[in-house]
């Protein structure tokens, strides 16, 4: 059986995905439909777009961009597990999670250098 607190969150969820589909259906029933030349095309700085709304961009920022988001995310365990850290010096455990830590930023360390050979990280 559901506890008290697991049917909270279904009602909440199923309220919210209720006011989701009217609010749809809401805009799709009364809303505008007079699509002109002028109310279609896109805006930018005031000014008339020249060429192409999108444009080919090289893979390489892509992965430049998804390895800086791999990096940027794991530094943030270091601020919860330096908190952690603090209480568990006192209670005995300070020296087991320091070595889990090492070992953390030994993997990373492996990561850096792997994409470090493979010229993932020069910009040309």
């Amino acid at each position: 059986m559901l506890s008290s607190e697991y049917i909270a969150i279904a009602v909440f969820i199923a309220i919210t995905a209720l006011i989701s589909v009217i609010a749809i259906v809401l805009g799709t029933l009364f809303g505008p439909k007079r699509p002109a030349g002028k109310k279609t095309m896109p805006y930018e700085s005031g000014m008339n777009p020249i060429g192409p709304g999108s444009r080919r961009v090289p893979i390489r920022f892509y992965l430049i961009a998804v390895l800086f988001i791999l990096f940027d995310i794991e530094v943030v365990f270091f601020i919860p597990w330096a908190l952690i850290f603090k209480d568990s010096v006192a209670s005995g455990n300070g020296l087991f999670m320091l070595s889990e830590m090492f070992v953390f930023v030994l993997i990373l360390l492996v990561g850096y250098a792997y994409a470090w050979k493979k010229g993932a990280l020069e910009w040309d």
